[in-house]
């Protein structure tokens, strides 16, 4: 398991999130991950 920073693109604002991902994870789905983080706290 390791620590990478992600940045996601929200309503034109960039925002870092951290994901904790396993070695055997792609790049989309860490970046899906990401994305779920983001809208969970600056969603609805």
């Amino acid at each position: 398991m390791k620590e990478v920073f992600v940045t996601v693109n929200y309503k034109n604002k960039n925002y870092i999130t951290n994901v904790i991902v396993s070695k055997e994870m792609n790049r989309e789905h860490i970046q899906r991950l990401a994305e779920e983080q983001v809208l969970k706290q600056w969603g609805a």
